[in-house]
């Protein structure tokens, strides 16, 4: 009897003992303290396990628990999984905690919301999600999220991602790869040094671990976190994607897989569109300007609409449906286009990108990567590149959603990789001359005509598309927005894009620009180019500076004071010359009521070390102040 007590006694303590072991290890008290400093979230403990069962088997299954320490660290929750016809979720789990380790939440996959994996532009889509959308109560709390799913595509390897922002504490995470039946694989580890990482590899496993890693703060003017923090990318050099086999090593393997798998056969066009191609290109010799005519007929017959079906969202529709239904995505209306300009005799290749974020596609390491298309001209050594989503985007501009970066051309032969249009510093430009008169009042008139190139065009170009009062808004919202009282009279746009020129003509008065009293009358002399951006201060910089974009600005303008008042000494040249970029001011007086200001203001494009960023604050800081110049004059 005292043995049967003991024994219930014993497993009563034994069973409050592994609960409270367990509320423990969910508190977020146990964080230690400098995993806490500069963090949103702690990734209390994150594993990722994937097993290649076979060429065209895989399971991927990740525990991932997450202690949000604010409103901020939400988004590092992600309690979603991804599934389509060739993905089945096996598993799929979520658990809530308070601050103590106390369950207040548990979520079934039933309990998770079911859409489609993209946005309402999309025409039909396999791809879907489900996710959870938890609304805290209070801070902190703790998620502990369950996922499995067995695919038969393993063309996508999911990357090591450890620290997957900024602001973000890792105290462990683990990430490993079986490969029982030893398919040849290849591995790229970036960005390893300076960070606790261990790591392990042998013929069928390959693992990854990190631990006690601190919360890293965005500084301003910071490279992307994807440019210093790890990753691990694997691939497995013979794959399946949504049925179809592939096998590469090098991006010229596959690009020709990609090439003959998924392009050949969907470029056929309906003898009808061949032969009136071919009409509207009769005549012209110059395989240029015979693909300007089809680009702009292939702009005015559709429009963009994300299809994500076919091979992985990889395949693109065949070039007869876009044809006829006028509409298709990056990949249906760029392989569209191509078959176009086939029809027109004129080469052109469908090219692989990372659109939006400037990233490049990896020239090392072959793996499919990418997330847009466009297609490529082929012009003796300098290369045309298309758009083929826009209606509105001239020939061979692609602005800052594509430039500058590494890409996949594809062609018969092989993958190439090549590197689009660069927009570097000065072809940057915008141009002003402007006349301005001052009024006794204090009011002023102004006329301006602003011409802009490259990507400051591209900023500007779709401003045609505007209405009389959005473009009124723009100008005084956004533009000119530190200018009290300011009405725009009259507006004329110009959108040049045979020479890739946005033109501004604008008529412009301002109220009580000018402070008056007894003694002057006192103005501040940059009206129209304002430029007060002064870096953040740090006592410390962690962090290269990076400038993203380089540009130059150039205003002139004639001013004209009031009837009544004279000029005295005007203010000498000021100019400031550094490694970032230049500044230069100059005054000329015409007569005793008018003067010129010309100004002139040139910022380089480039990634610099840290201990620069005092000199680059510095310079901008010098521009801001005489950009707040102002200027007296005094009655006769």
């Amino acid at each position: 009897m005292k043995k049967n007590i003991l024994y219930a006694v014993t497993t009563v303590l034994f069973s409050v003992t592994i609960t409270f072991s367990q509320k423990i290890n969910y508190s977020s008290l146990l964080i230690p303290a400098e995993l806490k400093e500069n963090a949103n979230a702690v990734v209390r403990n994150q594993s990722i396990d994937i097993t290649i069962e076979d060429v065209d088997k895989m399971v991927v299954k990740e525990r991932r628990t997450v202690t949000v320490l604010n409103k901020l660290g939400d988004r590092n929750v992600a309690m979603y999984e991804s599934y389509d016809n060739d993905t089945r979720i096996t598993e799929l789990h979520a658990f809530i905690y308070d601050a103590l380790g106390n369950q207040i939440k548990k979520y079934k996959e039933r309990d998770f919301t079911d859409v489609s994996a993209v946005d309402g532009g999309t025409l039909y889509s396999d791809s879907r999600v489900k996710y959870l959308d938890y609304t805290p109560i209070t801070y902190p709390y703790t998620v502990v999220f369950e996922s499995e799913y067995k695919t038969s595509t393993t063309g996508f390897i999911p990357w090591w991602l450890p620290i997957n922002g900024y602001y973000i504490a890792v105290e462990k995470g683990q990430y490993s790869i079986k490969n029982p039946t030893g398919i040849p694989l290849r591995k790229k580890e970036t960005n390893f040094e300076g960070f606790k990482i261990e790591s392990a590899s042998s013929e069928t496993e390959i693992s990854y671990s990190i631990t006690n890693q601190k919360a890293i703060k965005y500084e301003n003017n910071a490279v992307s976190y994807r440019e210093i923090l790890p990753k691990a990318t694997i691939t497995l050099d013979k794959f399946n994607l949504k049925g179809v086999y592939g096998e590469y090593t090098n991006w010229n393997e596959f690009g020709k897989w990609m090439y003959e798998k998924l392009l050949t056969g969907r470029d056929v066009l309906d003898e009808a569109t061949k032969t009136k191609i071919q009409e509207l290109v009769k005549g012209v010799n110059d395989p240029i300007e015979k693909a300007k005519i089809v680009y702009q007929f292939m702009q005015d017959k559709t429009r963009y609409i994300s299809v994500q079906v076919g091979i992985g969202g990889w395949e693109p529709i065949a070039a007869n449906l876009v044809d006829k239904v006028g509409y298709g995505d990056c990949k249906g209306l760029t392989n569209y286009t191509k078959a176009l300009l086939d029809a027109a005799g004129v080469t052109s290749y469908y090219t692989i990108v990372y659109a939006d974020e400037k990233r490049d596609i990896d020239k090392d390491f072959s793996s499919i990567q990418g997330n847009h298309v466009i297609l490529n001209l082929p012009n003796k050594g300098k290369d045309i590149w298309l758009e083929c989503t826009s209606q509105t985007m001239p020939f061979g501009f692609l602005g800052d959603f594509t430039d500058d970066r590494n890409v996949l051309v594809v062609t018969p032969e092989g993958g190439v990789i090549k590197r689009t249009t660069v927009y570097k510093d000065e072809v940057n430009l915008q141009t002003t001359k402007g006349a301005i008169q001052f009024k006794e009042d204090g009011s002023l008139n102004a006329t301006l005509k602003i011409v802009s190139q490259g990507l400051q065009y591209d900023d500007k170009y779709s401003n045609e598309g505007y209405t009389e009062d959005e473009l009124i808004k723009h100008y005084k919202s956004s533009v000119w927005n530190y200018n009290n009282n300011l009405e725009i009279q009259s507006s004329k746009l110009e959108n040049n894009k045979k020479d890739i020129v946005f033109t501004e003509d604008l008529e412009i008065s301002i109220k009580n620009y000018a402070s008056i009293n007894a003694q002057e009358y006192l103005f501040r002399v940059n009206v129209f180019n304002k430029n007060s951006f002064v870096p953040k201060r740090y006592r410390t910089r962690n962090l290269p500076l990076k400038i993203a974009r380089g540009y130059k600005d150039v205003d002139e303008f004639e001013i004209k004071i009031p009837e009544g008042y004279t000029l005295s000494a005007l203010p000498p040249i000021k100019e400031l010359s550094t490694k970032f970029g230049s500044y230069k001011v100059i005054f000329t007086k015409i007569d005793d009521n008018t003067f010129k200001y010309n100004r002139s203001i040139a910022i380089k494009e480039g990634v610099y070390p840290k201990e620069d960023y005092k000199l680059y604050r510095s310079f901008r800081r010098s521009i801001a102040k005489y950009e707040n110049l102002r200027i007296a004059i005094t009655k006769k």
